[in-house]
């Protein structure tokens, strides 16, 4: 076990306080590290450091922002393994694929972020007034805190961090207290590639002591949050009292549908990947699958014996597909949607159990009541709920059953069907032939409804922070 610290302002520093908390490992509850636990002094610290480092960032050319990230990257290309893995594995509760598809995207982000520097366009537009010119110029907003989850530690955190960055903005990083050692890593990693030293800061702690601090803080003009809803509502009045910009992605009750075109046995190993990969710890797995009546009952078979056979090793068995919730409280609660599911009427197909440790057997409900939490709220566990539809305008309909609109799905070889019902459903991204969890850095990742506000990647993340303002001069007339 070491003892880590936090990073403010180019600083390696412990809590004002002295005191600090245990990280954990999830698979088996060993202590990893020791982190500070920041409170009110930390957090203003590290605000006026990030506040400071704005206008040493912002000030740089756009070429240098350019630079210092594609720095970052190729950091994390040659040295990502040896800096990240482990702690992804132990401190998140990774398999080893998934803690190399976060290392790998996060290139990828960091790259696509790089190039956003430079294209941070404004316009001009027309004046009645002939000796008037109007310009719009896109400045960024300033402090930007970045409190971000524990279910994709590295690559959710880059996405939330890159960006705001090559649009000029400081970060003040307050990591889930479950995976603060990644956060302190990134932060590290971009210290290493030339982000000033000032211009990013990580403090680690919880909520009510850091969290609310960090959001509150009178200098803090922007607030990328990635959560839950409850989480995220909270931080919307918040920062809404206060007239803040904020870039909300929260919870997800994604709708997986699969048509009676598609092939069962396909749409079923789809289907379990997209809701058993990380063990259902991903805001747009799919936790409801409609399936309409044709192949409802091949599907549901082929479902079950994917669900069976997914191999629960060691995190780093190359064959482990599935591991352990982040807490006991993550169990508790996948296991309630579960019981009061089944209390409802509805069949369990398969699972339902805890296994040793933190890990819940992959859980199959079948037909739940449309009231019941497993089919109305984010279970965020390896619980999925199946229904029959007669056909797609039920399909359709059952997928609009939601307050949540994160993301979507469609199984068919119709694609006219497919882009029909894509077009229907609400949802900020629907995907065709695939399950509802895609990566892709140019794309505007967000939802609606309950799932959130605003979109991230590409340019339309820096558009999310930034300013648009408009300039205009009396240029007079011309001389003669």
């Amino acid at each position: 076990m070491e003892n880590a610290k936090m990073l403010i302002g180019g600083e390696l520093v412990s809590a004002e306080s002295g005191t600090r908390f245990a990280v954990t490992a999830p698979a088996t509850g060993a202590v990893l590290a020791e982190v500070p636990r920041a409170g009110a002094i930390d957090v203003n610290r590290a605000v006026n450091a990030a506040a400071r480092g704005f206008e040493d960032w912002y000030r740089l050319r756009p070429a240098e922002r350019e630079a210092a990230l594609l720095r970052a990257a190729e950091l994390v290309a040659r040295e990502g393994h040896a800096r990240f893995l482990d702690t992804l594995i132990d401190e998140s509760g990774s398999t080893i694929s998934k803690a190399r598809g976060e290392i790998a995207y996060t290139v990828d982000l960091l790259r696509t972020a790089a190039g956003e520097a430079r294209r941070l366009y404004g316009e001009t537009f027309p004046n009645d007034d002939p000796q008037r010119i109007s310009m719009v110029f896109r400045e960024p907003l300033g402090v930007v805190a970045v409190v971000s989850p524990y279910n994709a530690p590295l690559s959710l955190l880059t996405k939330m961090c890159a960006f705001p960055l090559a649009a000029g903005n400081s970060l003040v990083i307050k990591p889930s207290e479950e995976t603060p050692l990644t956060a302190l890593a990134f932060g590290q990693l971009l210290l290493d590639a030339g982000v000033p030293p000032a211009a990013v800061s990580v403090v680690t702690g919880y909520g009510a002591e850091c969290g609310a601090e960090l959001i509150n803080h009178p200098r803090v003009r922007c607030i990328a949050l990635t959560g839950s809803t409850q989480t995220g509502i909270a931080v919307g009045q918040s920062a809404l009292g206060k007239m803040r910009r904020m870039q909300l992605e929260l919870g997800g009750k994604s709708a997986l549908l699969v048509l009676r075109d598609a092939d069962p046995r396909q749409a079923a190993k789809i289907a379990a990947q997209g809701i058993f990969t990380h063990a259902g710890q991903i805001c747009m797995a799919n936790s409801r699958i409609v399936v309409e009546r044709e192949i409802y009952q091949p599907f549901i078979t082929a479902l079950k014996a994917e669900a069976e056979s997914l191999y629960l090793g060691d995190l780093r068995d190359e064959r482990t597909v599935y591991g352990p919730l982040i807490n006991a409280r993550a169990v508790e609660k996948v296991l309630e949607h579960v019981r009061e599911a089944i209390d409802g009427g509805a069949e369990l197909l398969t699972g339902g159990e805890q296994l040793a440790g933190l890990v819940v057997k992959p859980t199959v409900l079948l037909e739940p009541p449309r009231n019941s939490r497993a089919w109305r709220e984010e279970s965020f566990g390896p619980v999925t709920s199946v229904v029959a539809a007669d056909d797609l305008d039920q399909a359709i309909e059952f997928a609009n059953d939601s307050e949540y609109g994160l993301s979507a799905a469609v199984l068919t070889h119709n694609l006219q069907w497919g882009l029909h019902a894509a077009r229907r459903i609400a949802s900020g991204a629907v995907h065709v032939g695939m399950h509802t969890f895609q990566s892709n850095a140019l794309a505007p990742i967000g939802g609606v409804g309950l799932s959130g506000m605003g979109r991230s990647g590409g340019h339309y993340s820096t558009e999310e922070f930034t300013e648009v303002k408009w300039i205009s001069a009396d240029v007079g007339s011309l001389p003669r």
